[in-house]
């Protein structure tokens, strides 16, 4: 008897070591699943109403069993109480209140109870692993893993990574890359969820930073710091634009990353299934990086709108479908690598363009200011496109323009305020036209244009206004925000028209903000009222007590 006993513990501490070792867990995991197990066991058979306990010895493999009762003065539920004099047969020191215990033989399993046990031990075991998983990989977004292609359901490629699986989704895939199962992989770590059914690990081989990091892997500069990517965008499996920069003078990042004969570039190329990669020169001037950027195409003339986040480049006519490309990849790449909208167009284009500007403004000035053609144009050319700016600039400078004196521009001035009060009066008729109510116009940063607007847009009332959001009044239209963040500039009309109500006149969230606050301030002092007449009222109902009863 006691061999088969010394047999059974051998059996139970061989079988969790080796579950330990195979599924990589701690082996106190598997010993406190077998207790879980056996306790389970054990309810089933002396009643599960019993509080039994299990406890198997790590080193030697004993098995103890028990159930825990309370010492009680009245026995009320036999399967937890106990009776002191009962107890004390038990513990000799048994007090009424405690709760001892109770040893219980050993329990046979039979065929239902070990397979009972079984699972409880399996599922425990699966959560350990599960959790040792997540905690593996939660840490490791960023960092290229390889691993060998298991199965491909739905289009979307499961991967084996050793002790854990991941997925490259439909969308993370390079297009036409065919996947093959027991294949080796090489992908970027996205992000890791920990979801019921395990640790979701989400890879990607079309990510930007699928690139660099492969850069980083075949140029030895990158890896330590020498030279930077600074900047990168993908049209996966067809073409890819680079930003470096080398920190060290005398090494030419370009050349670094294409290496000798190309070797270095035409390992990445391979990887990504042919991919083209242009490796540009990062400058900190925009202009020059946009040329590069444009490259092959040559630039004639970049101007930058940095209030609107746009680069208008200028090409000579021979040049313009080479900076556009095919299906403009070669524009949109070059938008997404320097995070602005970039327009292109013909010297012919550029040239009729500023012609077209220049009559308009001349036309505005002409009328506004009530002056002659030459004088309207003469403006233009100083630079000069607003009223707001003729008026309000600093005298000297507008009197210091060849051809003007002091009375001159005083005069300018002076018509130039003129006309912008003769427009905010027919854009305050037009808001009163509206409904929009006077108490709109008391609002901070708001002009009477803006009232038109929010008029027009049904924003006519204190309330209506303190119901926006911030981002309802003031943001961007949408494809002007995916612009600043250098997403491709070809949108649907309908997306183009998604904005604020004011977004067209670049107010700053900080000044929403202030516009939403001061329109809501109403509501406060509304709910401040009621509680001030009521005290109000309690006075007046004091003074009225006092004045019925005289000291």
């Amino acid at each position: 008897m006691a061999s088969a006993i010394s047999a059974n513990k051998a059996e139970l501490l061989a079988i969790a070591n080796s579950v330990a070792t195979e599924k990589m867990i701690d082996k106190a995991i598997v010993i406190e699943a077998m207790e879980e197990a056996i306790q389970k066991s054990a309810r089933n058979r002396y009643g599960a109403e019993n509080d039994i306990r299990a406890k198997l010895d790590p080193r030697t493999g004993d098995l103890r069993l028990w159930r825990v009762v309370e010492v009680v003065e009245e026995v009320e539920d036999y399967f937890k109480q106990i009776d002191l004099k009962a107890a004390q047969k038990l513990e000799a020191d048994a007090k009424l209140g405690d709760f001892i215990v109770d040893p219980l033989p050993p329990v046979d399993l039979g065929r239902i109870d070990a397979q009972s046990a079984k699972q409880v031990i399996f599922q425990k075991v699966r959560d350990a692993e599960r959790e040792r998983q997540y905690e593996e990989f939660k840490d490791r977004g960023g960092e290229i893993i390889t691993g060998v292609i298991k199965s491909v359901e739905f289009g979307h490629v499961i991967v084996n990574l050793g002790r854990a699986e991941g997925v490259i989704r439909r969308d993370a895939q390079i297009p036409r890359e065919a996947a093959r199962v027991g294949e080796r992989v090489r992908a970027l770590i996205l992000k890791v969820e920990r979801q019921n059914r395990g640790p979701q690990i989400f890879l990607s081989r079309a990510h930007p930073e699928f690139m660099k990091k492969l850069f980083a892997q075949e140029v030895p500069e990158i890896y330590d710091g020498i030279i930077e990517i600074k900047a990168a965008a993908r049209d996966p499996g067809s073409r890819a634009k680079i930003g470096v920069i080398s920190h060290d003078s005398s090494i030419d990042p370009v050349g670094a990353c294409v290496g000798m004969k190309g070797s270095r570039v035409q390992a990445v190329v391979q990887e990504l299934q042919g991919e083209k990669i242009d490796i540009i020169p990062w400058s900190e001037d925009t202009a020059t990086f946009v040329v590069n950027a444009l490259q092959p195409a040559t630039v004639s003339r970049v101007v930058i709108d940095e209030e609107e986040s746009r680069i208008e480049v200028v090409v000579p006519d021979d040049q313009l479908s080479l900076a556009i490309g095919r299906r403009g990849q070669n524009v949109r790449l070059a938008s997404q690598l320097t995070g602005s909208q970039i327009d292109i167009m013909t010297e012919a284009e550029s040239s009729e363009k500023r012609q077209r500007e220049f009559a308009e403004r001349s036309k505005m000035f002409e009328e506004e200011l009530d002056v002659d053609e030459t004088l309207s144009q003469l403006l233009v050319a100083e630079g000069f496109s607003e009223l707001e700016e003729v008026a309000y600039i600093d005298m000297a400078e507008l009197a210091g323009i060849e051809g003007f004196d002091e009375e001159l521009a005083e005069e300018l001035q002076s018509r130039a305020q003129e006309a912008l009060e003769r427009r905010e009066e027919a854009a305050r008729e037009e808001r009163r036209g509206l409904g929009v109510e006077d108490d709109l116009a008391e609002m901070p940063h708001l002009t009477e244009q803006m009232l038109v607007t929010l008029g027009k847009a049904g924003i006519k009332t204190l309330d209506d206004l303190a119901d926006l959001a911030t981002d309802e009044l003031i943001a961007r239209k949408r494809a002007e925000q995916r612009r600043r963040d250098g997403a491709a500039p070809r949108r649907s009309a309908r997306e183009e028209d998604k904005g604020g109500v004011l977004g067209e006149y670049g107010l700053t969230e900080e000044q929403g903000n202030e516009i939403i606050m001061a329109a809501r301030a109403h509501w406060f002092e509304d709910e401040e009222a009621p509680e001030a007449a009521s005290e109000a009222g309690a006075a007046d109902s004091g003074e009225a007590a006092d004045a019925d009863n005289p000291q």
